[in-house]
């Protein structure tokens, strides 16, 4: 039964994807890319439109316009193989998991556990006690600087964190440096968004207990090197935690390879359901944080005593209470559909359309691109501003069109301000967006501007 099970997510995530064709991207055993301006690095128009037929959100209209969908970067959407799984658990086996119980509890708990070994493959963990489950990035940053920087921060210590950051990977870390009176210390960056990374080495001292930064920038795009922060910080003594969300999506990940010692990311950001995330971090490490909260399936023999309650090991520790099963079963399915269209042909292919992207802004009058507007390092994350025009009444503007992008302080205001604004126009790009909707927003843009709308 556990092995029809798994058979079952296998085939769910991967056979919609293939329905048709021996790959999405991949033709006469390469990427097919066309000459055209219009599908620069795209799969030929009939394999394109079949990886979006996967998606039924993208089948409908917007204010009697065709919907074209660039917030990815706040939210994916999902394939019908990440729905009907979702579906299939709801509809054959619902209920708390447990491995000695009735059947439809042990086939959850596989279900479950299953998920777990799949991200810990997708990441190169060393196993699966490394995966936590969380509700998402937020979460997972916030359970670190709860229970790690309670355990370990005191009065004196210093975080070092970027300019860079999301909320969620700024805030957690300054309520626990206010907490533990320590110090949050601020890595800058360039006029075009860039870590100074000449000046780490500055802001590390032996008072320096951990540095946290994005992989990528969810404002910018940009590509951190993390290998290079992740060696110096640690020859300082310090840990790293690096917020994975815009990054993981995009291309493969391995944390052993990174050098990191946490590693946090969103299902919802990947193809897979909303409220579940990852929290990966070293076996030992995790052994030596504290409990993040209390409840069944992480206490064992409990007893009025309060010291001879047993805690649940490695990553079990910290998932307190019913699991939410049907969020990484989603999130499995949602790793098999990424890699069975070829994560290096999707990176191949996304490079380009960052390419076309980035050429079409740059000619767009009174129109600023925040960051560099060279391809090099970046996913196909497109942050703006128009002169004299407020953020928000763009994104409106743009809606009334069927045109979906983000708008405001992007949860980085820091960042924001550091470029010189206050709020911006945000337009994201992921596996299913064409050149065509990219060229959509930008004449779009251009109408708005002249007062053509």
């Amino acid at each position: 039964m556990e092995m029809d099970r798994r058979d079952f997510l296998r085939k769910m995530s991967s056979a919609a994807a293939l329905a048709g064709s021996a790959s999405v991207l991949e033709q006469n055993g390469g990427i097919a890319l066309s000459q055209s301006s219009h599908s620069i690095g795209m799969p030929a128009t009939s394999q394109l439109e079949s990886l979006r037929a996967q998606f039924p959100v993208l089948g409908q209209r917007v204010n009697g316009h065709p919907l074209a969908y660039l917030d990815s970067a706040a939210t994916t959407q999902r394939p019908r193989a990440v729905i009907d799984v979702l579906a299939n658990f709801y509809v054959h086996d619902n209920a708390n998991p447990a491995k000695s119980l009735h059947m439809l509890a042990r086939r959850s708990a596989t279900l479950y556990e299953n998920a777990r070994s799949t991200v810990a493959r997708f990441l190169n963990a060393r196993g699966p006690e490394e995966v936590v489950w969380t509700r998402g990035t937020t979460e997972a940053l916030n359970l670190v600087a709860s229970s790690w920087g309670g355990a370990n921060l005191h009065a004196g210590d210093e975080i070092v964190v970027t300019v860079s950051e999301h909320y969620s990977a700024l805030v957690p870390w300054q309520i626990a440096a206010r907490r533990a009176n320590a110090r949050v210390r601020i890595l800058d960056v360039e006029d075009d968004g860039r870590l100074r990374l000449d000046q780490l080495d500055t802001l590390l001292s032996e008072r320096t207990k951990l540095v946290a930064f994005p992989h990528v920038s969810n404002v910018l795009g940009l590509i951190n090197p993390v290998k290079e922060i992740c060696d110096r910080a640690h020859r300082a003594g310090a840990l790293v935690v690096v917020d994975g969300a815009q990054s993981i999506p995009h291309f493969p990940v391995d944390v052993q390879q990174l050098g990191c010692d946490f590693f946090a990311f969103s299902a919802h950001k990947m193809l897979g359901p909303m409220g579940t995330g990852v929290l990966w971090a070293r076996r030992e490490i995790l052994e030596s944080m504290p409990p993040y909260q209390a409840g069944s399936n992480m206490a064992h023999d409990v007893d009025l005593e309060s010291k001879s309650t047993h805690f649940a090991e490695g990553a079990w520790k910290f998932e307190a209470g019913t699991p939410n099963v049907p969020g990484p079963v989603g999130l499995a399915a949602a790793i098999e559909f990424l890699e069975s269209l070829g994560r290096k042909d999707l990176w191949l292919r996304e490079q380009e359309l960052t390419r076309h992207a980035l050429s079409a802004f740059k000619e767009q009058k009174g129109l600023r691109i925040l960051g560099p507007t060279e391809p090099n390092n970046r996913i196909s994350v497109f942050s703006f501003v128009i002169e004299k025009r407020d953020a928000l009444d763009i994104v409106k503007a743009l809606d009334t069109m069927g045109i979906a992008v983000r708008g405001g302080d992007l949860a980085a205001l820091p960042l924001l301000k550091r470029m010189g604004v206050s709020g911006a126009v945000r337009a994201s790009c992921y596996a299913y967006t064409t050149t065509e909707e990219v060229d959509l927003l930008l004449a779009t843009l251009q109408k708005e501007r002249r007062g053509l709308s």
